[in-house]
């Protein structure tokens, strides 16, 4: 709920059971633009279970009443006000009948029901129902829907809702109808209905236990050539759903729609899954390899939600992180199957090493700041904020914990029985961890906190190895330090981390595993059971003095402290069996490295380069035993973003003159190595996204990237001119283009300007391809003479920029402010001045979108002196003229 009200902080202690219940819907809905009446007949009773309320108090916002009735009879004690209804004297059990009206057209928010490209489409996550109907909208509110639509037969020829068709039919007037019913109970945020011009990719595939399946695929008619990895990528997740945890399609017809003006990328509403076009069109043209990737994984996330979140979904929004955590988990175990199956662990491992870039680089930073919230908050103003990388990323890290002590058998366990005792609930996180323990026989009442603490964890190792004994320990101390005062209100004591460790001997091979008091060795990974502050482990009838692997795969969402020395770091990169702790070593390397470059900036002191980084990536970038996707990663210096956060006082100028320093650094000293590369990761032929064929073009294309850094970058203007010209996708076409991009800024020179121009020209027919033409200019390098925050305000005057559609806003402001520190966090403050306006003028507009951007200055306070007074000036600036509480919750708490 996005208003002008004061904030009222709503506690997770204050949760009660709903006073009513509403065991049926029938909605009818006569759909016009500008005024859609909307009819609803509600089977309303009394909860046993809560405490005795005389009246009924509904949630409404933005309508207009038209009338009640209760029990067919008009009800005069009826009362609207600005956030519902008020219902009085009502009896135990009776039927309600509300008819109101909307206003689709005006509804620039895109929460709701509104129009986008003269179609009706919904949005009802978390609080949107309301802006449709009076209703009880919460999610513990369950009921069983039948939905009829009324519309324009021409101008709305497809009329769809939840559930299974059950009637249609033409009515008077040119009109049509649809009625569809959903025989499964839900709560309101899963309600759905699209109507427009729009047309289906459809295919029919047998269930697991022989039934028949509809799928659709429903888009713009235009787009209909860009549907059939979307339909591939359902029918995969239905597949995989199956076989991995006996999870089969419960309806019979499921339907994805695309359309262009959406708030997030997708939601799983019941059988009719509504989706950004970002994340269902595809085709070699117009798509690049990150694109196919998220495809799949967005899709396998929303139809995964079918059975965790929607046949089990939430008591309450504190709860958001038992569907959203768990989701993103089997959507991340689905990408990484899909990526090598489950017999590849280089390939799963390269999925892994994504995910946990994104958690370090998004997840660990917001851990830090003044939004800092436990994985089940305790308190929120505005629902809409709390759809984070904590809920989403970290919430799923805390999944995959359950994994990595009970093994996949007994996870498996565990999620039976989660559905066994909750199918058609709504629940909580407790309900969950409950029935992994007791699938498992294990006592999880520590493993809480993990739920309820904020903050990342750090874990403190130390070692001694005792060479006459053969003796090793390893000491690991568990804290949280540097946590945000928000994050240190939360912590009560130790967790029990999951602590996956091997050791590794001086020939470079994984040592057996043998603690103190056990007879045998066991597996070279063991994974132990942190559980109080400080833990000392000992490993016997050791060798040699090994070198620990710590952490693997990223066992736990901690951060470790182990003083590694340069040269094991380079060791680790030549030897660890672990791929995750191999790449780790690199990126630690790098890390120390930059930061210290970027400090000798900060100083204004010269930059000196090290040839140790140099020769560690040499021997990765050189080593064929390593898959390309694997080297790629493994080749890509920690972001600016990542690496200003970790210094005391975030610098970005200093830490984009060091890094800058350092890729040029790599260019030149392994140019040979680079061009080596390029040529022998060529894909030629029909494009594939396939994950062997992305690898190989992520390489070449990483290379390319590198030698546009040269002084001299004749060499990789030729490849990128050639490449541009002879590309038959858009993976290769849009990374020549960037690296003319960058060539241009290192030189001056305008290698680019023609290129831009012809992109422009060749996709302007293609939304998401001019979001890619906007970014890339919102995220170059830029000059001395021109900083990008012209070219920035230059491109919001161009035709196709309109502020109003949620992905070209990402696509320009966003990029800018969040991809592009340096130019971003100039010294002159124009960056937060832009940011500025752009807030204010976006939340008139859409506060979810507008909230989105607020946070890209809640970290203001680690920043120098001089960027800091400029960015609480801008938050000042902001916090005085919005009026959403989407967003004043955001800058509120940034200035508290």
């Amino acid at each position: 709920m996005s208003d002008t009200a004061t904030p009222t902080v709503i506690r997770r202690e204050d949760y009660a059971p709903p006073a009513f219940l509403i065991d049926t819907v029938d909605l009818e809905f006569d759909l016009v633009p500008e005024r859609t009446i909307v009819k609803s007949t509600l089977a309303v009773r009394r909860n046993p279970d809560a405490n005795h309320a005389t009246h009924l108090e509904l949630m409404g916002e933005q309508l207009e009443f038209i009338s009640a009735t209760i029990d067919g009879q008009p009800w005069e004690q009826v009362r609207a006000h600005d956030h519902g209804l008020t219902v009085e004297n009502v009896p135990d059990t009776f039927t309600l009948t509300l008819t109101g009206a909307c206003d689709p057209a005006a509804n620039t928010t895109l929460s709701g029901l509104y129009v986008s490209s003269g179609n009706f489409f919904t949005q009802c996550e978390a609080e949107g129902f309301r802006r449709i109907t009076w209703f009880l909208d919460r999610p513990d509110v369950m009921s069983t829907y039948t939905v009829t639509l009324r519309a324009d037969k021409i101008s709305y020829p497809v009329l769809l809702s939840n559930g299974n068709l059950i009637a249609e039919g033409d009515l008077p007037d040119g009109r049509h109808y649809a009625k569809w019913e959903d025989p499964f109970r839900k709560p309101s945020y899963l309600f759905a209905l699209v109507a427009g011009k729009l047309v289906a990719l459809e295919e029919r595939i047998q269930s697991g236990s022989g039934k028949e399946k509809l799928l659709q695929v429903w888009v713009e008619p235009h787009d209909l050539d860009k549907t059939r990895h979307a339909m591939d990528s359902l029918i995969h997740s239905i597949r995989w759903d199956e076989a991995r945890f006996g999870l089969e399609l419960d309806l019979d017809r499921f339907m994805i729609v695309a359309v262009s003006d959406f708030n997030m990328g997708a939601m799983e509403n019941k059988g009719l899954n509504i989706f950004n076009t970002k994340y269902v069109l595809a085709n070699p043209e117009t798509a690049t390899d990150v694109d196919f990737a998220n495809i799949e994984a967005v899709v396998g996330h929303e139809y995964f939600h079918n059975w965790t979140g929607n046949r089990v979904t939430c008591r309450d929004w504190f709860q958001l992180s038992l569907k959203e955590g768990l989701t993103v988990f089997r959507d991340q175990e689905f990408s990484a199957a899909m990526s090598g199956g489950d017999e590849n662990e280089a390939a799963r491992a390269t999925k892994r090493i994504e995910d946990v870039r994104v958690l370090r680089q998004m997840q660990f930073a917001e851990d830090a700041g003044p939004m800092a919230h436990p994985v089940r908050p305790e308190s929120y103003v505005e629902i809409n904020n709390f759809y984070t990388m904590t809920v989403y990323e970290k919430g799923s890290e805390v999944v995959r914990m359950y994994q990595t002590l009970f093994g996949r058998d007994g996870f498996r366990k565990g999620m039976d029985l989660y559905f066994q005792r909750h199918d058609g609930q709504a629940v909580t996180c407790d309900d969950f961890r409950r029935a992994m323990a007791d699938a498992n026989g294990r006592d999880l009442a520590q493993f809480e906190r993990w739920y309820s603490q904020a903050g990342t964890p750090r874990v403190s190792v130390t070692t001694h190895y005792d060479a006459a004994a053969k003796r090793y320990s390893v000491t690991l101390s568990q804290g949280y330090a540097n946590s945000s005062p928000a994050a240190r209100e939360t912590q009560k004591g130790p967790l029990l981390i999951p602590f996956a460790i091997g050791l590794i001997g001086p020939d470079g091979q994984d040592l057996p595993l043998k603690l103190e008091g056990e007879s045998a060795f066991g597996a070279t990974t063991r994974v132990l059971e942190v559980t109080e502050t400080q833990q000392t482990f000992t490993f016997v009838d050791v060798a040699a003095k090994p070198l620990p692997s710590l952490l693997r795969n990223f066992s736990a969402p901690v951060i470790v402290e182990y003083d590694y020395g340069n040269d094991e770091l380079a060791f680790l990169l030549a030897h660890d069996s672990d791929p995750f702790n191999r790449w780790e070593a690199g990126q630690r390397l790098a890390t120390r490295e930059l930061l210290a470059l970027a400090a000798r900036a900060s100083a204004g002191q010269p930059l000196e380069a090290n040839d140790a980084l140099v020769q560690a990536f040499s021997r990765v970038l050189t080593d064929p035993s390593l898959s390309p996707s694997f080297r790629e990663l493994a080749l890509m210096l920690p972001s600016e973003t990542y690496l200003a956060e970790q210094m005391a006082e975030s610098d970005p100028a200093a830490v984009h003159a060091a890094r800058q320093f350092v890729r040029k650094r790599l260019a030149t000293a392994l140019k040979a190595e680079w061009l080596a590369a390029y040529q022998a990761n060529l894909t030629p032929g029909v494009y594939e996204p396939t994950p062997e064929a992305a690898g190989h073009r992520g390489l070449k294309n990483l290379a390319l990237s590198y030698l546009s850094e040269l002084d001299d970058p004749a060499d990789a203007v030729r490849l990128a001119t050639a490449q541009y010209d002879a590309a038959n996708n858009m993976t290769d076409r849009a990374a020549a283009l960037s690296a003319l991009m960058n060539a241009s800024a290192a030189t001056g020179a305008g290698y680019a300007k023609k290129a831009l121009e012809d992109f422009y020209a060749r996709f302007e027919q293609e939304p998401l391809v001019i979001d890619k033409w906007f970014s890339l200019q919102a995220t170059q390098r830029g000059t001395s003479q021109r900083p990008v925050i012209e070219t920035v305000r230059a491109l919001m005057r161009h035709p196709a920029f309109n502020l109003k559609n949620p992905n070209r806003a990402r696509s320009l402001i966003f990029s800018f402010c969040a991809a592009n520190p340096a130019q971003f966090h100039a010294a002159d403050g124009s960056g937060y001045a832009f940011w500025a306006e752009q807030v204010i003028a976006l939340d008139a507009i859409n506060p979810q979108v507008a909230a989105r951007l607020a946070r890209n200055l809640e970290l203001w306070r680690r920043f120098t002196p001089t960027l800091r007074d400029a960015m609480r000036a801008a938050l000042e600036q902001v916090a005085a003229r919005v009026k959403s509480r989407d967003v004043r919750e955001i800058v509120e708490k940034a200035l508290a």
